[in-house]
């Protein structure tokens, strides 16, 4: 029996303890329930790289579509390459990284702080650097995780990220039911199996969301990148409509990322035009429109789309684990990659 990928698998299936760990300790969130108003908050900025940099963008459209702030996500390399002055006052900064320890997201932060913008972090490690230049801190309780393809970390992420928006605007999180359906998405064994068969890396993947199901696309492209070692775009279907689509053969490979509850609306003017083109559409989700021999990896089934979102992000590992698997890679350790990547 193979082993390769036996660490990433493992570390999937963690998800529903580490999402578990998180909701159990989720009082913690009271700490900054007031911070918006007691900082006089004007505006927020996201700071990541990699796949934090995907649980950023999910982030983003929380505080935009719940909160109405406005949301940017950083350039670290304004403050470590080009050494600018920041004015951050009435500014919330939140940092989202694995490991905290990367060179230019501390320094930037640290920049941010004495720039007087609040800074909240969220990081596996409670001791990392990243941890230490916050006011606040989240861990994401996830544990050692060895694979260099990020996983638990950034469902943990996700679910942080939600907690913390859920904490400004005083909405109910149901937290049981998040646990149940991640616990039963990890114990469905053929969930991408025929997606895996069916797919291929000779022929093109585009990879497509919009709204909350936008950051898990990049998260699958990153994914099956880092793994499979093949290119990927990951993108919005309305990005995808201004330009990409011209691309489109009737060998690519579209996979759409559809979560329980998503508005359908949002994604028809791009599936209809690339059904005209081609016939490979992969839907990953239960929120979708598949039709005739459309493949489907079944999604969770949350109450909205936003936590379904969070749930469905295990489907999409398990697809780039299996896929990278069957085309004889190693998804534990991909080469030249490593599991920290220290960036100035």
């Amino acid at each position: 029996m193979s082993t390769l990928g036996a660490i990433m698998a493992s570390e999937i299936a963690e998800t529903p303890k580490v999402f578990t760990a998180i909701l159990d300790n989720k009082d913690a969130f009271n700490s900054i329930a007031d911070v918006l108003k007691t900082e006089e908050i004007k505006s927020v900025l996201i700071l990541a790289r990699g796949t934090s940099d995907n649980a950023a963008h999910y982030l983003k459209y929380l505080i935009e579509t719940q909160i109405g702030l406005p949301v940017g996500l950083t350039s670290p390399s304004s403050v470590t390459v080009y050494d600018s002055e920041l004015k951050y006052s009435n500014t919330l900064i939140v940092a989202i990284s694995q490991s905290g320890q990367s060179p230019d997201l501390v320094k930037f932060a640290t920049a941010a702080r004495e720039a007087n913008a609040y800074i909240i972090a969220m990081t596996n490690d409670d001791k990392s650097p990243l941890a230490t230049v916050a006011h606040n801190h989240f861990s994401l309780l996830a544990g050692p995780e060895l694979a260099v393809a990020a996983t638990k970390s950034y469902n943990a992420q996700l679910l942080v990220s939600y907690l913390l928006v859920a904490a400004w605007t005083g909405k109910q999180v149901n937290a049981q039911q998040i646990i149940s359906e991640a616990s039963r998405i990890a114990g469905i064994n053929n969930l991408v199996t025929e997606a895996v068969q069916a797919a291929s890396r000779d022929r093109e993947v585009v990879i497509l969301g919009r709204g909350f199901a936008y950051p898990n696309a990049r998260e699958a492209a990153l994914k099956i990148q880092e793994t499979c070692k093949i290119s990927v775009q990951g993108l919005s279907t309305a990005d995808y409509l201004h330009g990409p689509i011209s691309a489109l053969t009737p060998e690519t490979q579209v996979f759409i990322i559809a979560p329980s509850h998503m508005p359908v609306s949002s994604i028809t003017e791009a599936t209809v035009k690339i059904r005209k083109t081609s016939s490979r559409i992969f839907w990953i989700g239960n929120g979708g429109t598949p039709e005739g021999d459309d493949i489907v990896l079944t999604g969770s089934n949350c109450d909205d789309e936003i936590a379904s979102t969070i749930v469905d992000a295990m489907v999409l590992q398990r697809f780039a684990l299996e896929f990278a698997v069957a085309s004889g890679f190693d998804p534990d350790a991909p080469v030249g990659l490593s599991k920290v990547t220290l960036t100035n």
